[in-house]
C-alpha cells in the first residue's frame, strides 16, 4: 500500500489543526525520532508529541479561511495602523480576526516582568553583540536550515529578499526595545503579525509546484521547524557570546532567555515545546537544530542574496567580503564552504586577531557609569539605521502573504 503523507491526510481530514492532532501519533518521515520531554519546558508538562506534526491549531484555519474567501488584502490594509501593544485593534477587521487577535496579543500567565526588565540591562550593555550575531550568525545560519531556506525561497517573500529581511530585522529590533512587551512598545504587535504571515505560507506553499518539488514535508513551518528557527537565534547568540567568554551575569543570561520564550510564545509555539532553562535549551537544540544543517541549492542563493546587501553603498567592493568573513568567523569554515563563501585574507585575519581584544576593550569599559548608556546609544543608532536601508525608509508592514514566489 502507498505511504499515507501528511498531504493525502489533509484531503481527507481537511482542516489543519484537526491533522495536527491525527498525525501527531503517525511515526516521522524523516529525522530523529523526538526525544525532548516536556518536563523540560516552561509548562512543565505536556504530551510530548513530535512538534513535527504539530502546526498553529488556531491561526492556520483562520487564516487559510481569509485566503479562501479573499478577506486577506482587507485585513493586512486594515492592521497597518496597528503598531502599539496596547492601541485597540482598528475597525473593520473581521469579527474571527479580531477574536483571534484579541486572545493572541495576551501575554503568557507566566512572563516575568523582572526578568524582563533585567533583559533591558542585557540588551543596553551587549546590543553591539546582539546586533552582529542577530544578523550574521542567525541571519545566515537560517540559510544553511534546508525547511526554512526552501520556504522562504519559494514563499512571496523569496522575490524581495531585501523586503524580507527587513521584516525579520524588525522582529529583531523590536524585541530589543526597553518597552518591547510594554504597552507602548511594538513586539507584541510584530508576533502576533508574524503568526498571521506563517499560517498564509502554511496554506500557501503546498500550491506551489517548485516548492512541492523539493521539500521533504507537506506543510511548512511546522512548531518543531519553529524551534530549530529559535535556536538559531537566542541558542546560538549565547552559545557564541560564551565562546567569546563575554562575562555575563546569570540573571542577565536567565532574563534574555526569558526574553525569548515570550516572543516564543507569542509567535504561537505551544509552552511545552519552549525550554525552560539554558541546559533544556541546549540539549534541545543539540537534537532538533545542530544535525539539520546542510546546503542546499536555495540556502545558497539566499546567502549570496544577504552577502550583497551592501552593494546599494560600496557596489559590494568591502561590503561582501566584510561580510563573508563575519560569516566565516561566526559560523566556521564548513558553512562558510557550503554557502561558497570565498576566503578573504585580509578580513579574515583582522576578525581572528582583532575581535578579541576588541570585546575586552568594551567589557573593560562596561563599570563606568556613562558606559551603558553610551554604548546603547552608539547601538540603537546602527539599529535604526540598518532598519532604514532595509526599509528604504518606508514603514516596514508584516503582512499575510497573497500568492507564492512568481514562477
Amino acid at each position: 500500500m502507498e505511504p499515507l503523507s501528511r498531504r493525502k491526510m489533509l484531503q481527507v481530514g481537511g482542516a489543519l489543526g484537526a491533522l495536527g492532532a491525527l498525525s501527531a501519533t503517525t511515526p516521522a518521515q524523516a529525522g530523529a525520532p523526538w526525544s525532548w520531554s516536556p518536563l523540560g519546558s516552561v509548562a512543565g508538562a505536556g504530551a510530548g508529541a513530535d512538534p513535527r506534526w504539530v502546526w498553529d491549531e488556531e491561526a492556520d484555519p483562520l487564516v487559510a479561511s481569509l485566503l479562501d474567501r479573499g478577506d486577506a488584502p482587507l485585513v493586512n490594509r486594515v492592521l497597518r495602523t496597528w503598531t502599539r501593544n496596547g492601541q485597540p485593534l482598528p475597525d473593520g477587521l473581521p469579527a474571527d480576526v479580531h477574536q483571534f487577535i484579541e486572545r493572541a496579543r495576551q501575554l503568557p500567565s507566566w512572563v516575568d516582568q523582572g526578568k524582563l526588565a533585567t533583559a533591558v540591562q542585557f540588551n543596553e550593555k551587549r546590543g553591539l553583540y546582539l546586533g552582529v550575531l542577530y544578523g550574521l550568525a542567525s541571519g545566515m545560519m537560517s540559510t544553511v536550515i534546508p525547511k526554512e531556506a526552501r520556504a522562504v525561497y519559494y514563499s512571496e517573500g523569496g522575490a524581495d529578499m531585501k523586503d524580507r529581511i527587513s521584516k525579520t530585522a524588525k522582529l529583531g529590533y523590536d524585541i530589543g526595545t526597553a518597552n518591547a512587551y510594554q504597552p507602548t512598545g511594538s513586539m507584541i504587535v510584530t508576533a502576533v503579525k508574524t503568526r498571521l504571515a506563517h499560517a498564509g505560507v502554511r496554506h500557501l506553499l503546498p500550491q506551489s509546484p517548485r516548492w512541492v518539488a523539493v521539500a521533504p514535508e507537506d506543510i511548512p513551518i511546522s512548531q518543531r521547524d519553529m524551534m530549530v528557527t529559535w535556536h538559531s537565534l537566542p541558542t546560538t547568540v549565547m552559545r557564541q557570546l560564551n565562546a567569546w567568554r563575554v562575562p555575563i551575569p546569570t540573571r542577565e543570561s536567565t532574563a534574555f532567555l526569558h526574553l525569548w520564550q515570550v516572543a516564543a510564545h507569542m509567535l504561537g509555539i505551544k509552552d511545552e515545546y519552549i525550554p525552560a532553562m539554558w541546559s533544556e535549551a541546549n540539549a534541545q537544540a543539540d537534537q532538533v537544530l545542530d544535525p539539520v544543517l546542510a546546503p542546499t541549492p536555495e540556502g545558497i542563493a539566499l546567502a549570496d542574496i544577504l552577502l550583497d546587501l551592501g552593494k546599494e553603498i560600496d557596489a559590494g567592493l568591502l561590503s561582501k567580503p566584510i561580510l563573508g568573513s563575519f560569516t566565516r568567523f561566526l559560523l566556521g569554515n564548513q558553512i562558510a564552504n557550503w554557502l561558497q563563501i570565498p576566503r578573504e585574507p585580509l578580513w579574515d585575519t583582522l576578525l581572528q586577531t582583532a575581535w578579541g581584544p576588541f570585546i575586552a576593550v568594551r567589557e573593560a569599559l562596561l563599570p563606568l557609569p556613562l558606559a551603558p548608556p553610551s554604548y546603547w546609544l552608539f547601538d540603537e543608532f546602527l539599529r535604526k539605521l540598518a532598519l532604514l536601508f532595509l526599509s528604504e525608509g518606508q514603514q516596514i508592514n508584516i503582512e499575510i502573504p497573497l500568492g507564492n514566489r512568481p514562477l
